[in-house]
């Protein structure tokens, strides 16, 4: 089973841009160094689509982000999106709409009042040919070698 290790910090910014957007779908992508699995630049989008029910990246937007991404080495490990009246899952459009096969797919459901307080439902899935695979989300304070190093008196 494949991991979504995500800080949490990362991830409430996630929730709190899916409750700041309702009753229309967030949308954005979290950026991290090329090859490394590790989402460390949150990066919210527009939904172009202004929608409560369908979400759409500005394609303006969208190329200046990647043209950004190249220029860091980074790449997208994780693109999100919520839902505002469905489960946490994804939409047979957002499987037919998923490009990235090495991201990790963050959804956030803000119905049923989600969207003003209380607990989100949040689930991570891989999508690789229009197959969805759920995968466990793992949320730490910090990544292990983002610790300081240790110091003489620390030793």
């Amino acid at each position: 089973m494949t991991v979504l290790t995500i800080q949490r910090e990362i991830l409430d910014a996630i929730v709190a841009h899916a409750r700041r957007d309702h009753p229309d779908e967030a949308c954005g992508v979290v950026a991290g160094p090329f090859g490394s699995d590790r989402p460390t630049r949150f990066v919210p989008m527009v939904n172009a689509a202004m929608s409560p029910t369908f979400y759409e990246f500005d394609s303006g937007d969208l190329l200046r982000l990647y043209r950004e991404m190249d220029d860091r080495d980074e790449e997208p490990v994780v693109i999100y999106h919520s839902h505002t009246a469905t489960e946490a899952y994804p939409s047979r459009t957002d499987t037919n709409l998923a490009s990235e096969p090495n991201a990790h797919y963050v959804l956030v459901s803000t119905r049923d009042g989600a969207h003003e307080s209380g607990p989100v439902d949040v689930r991570s899935y891989r999508i690789v040919d229009g197959e969805v695979t759920e995968e466990e989300v793992t949320i730490v304070e910090r990544y292990d070698d983002d610790a300081p190093a240790p110091t003489k008196e620390s030793a």
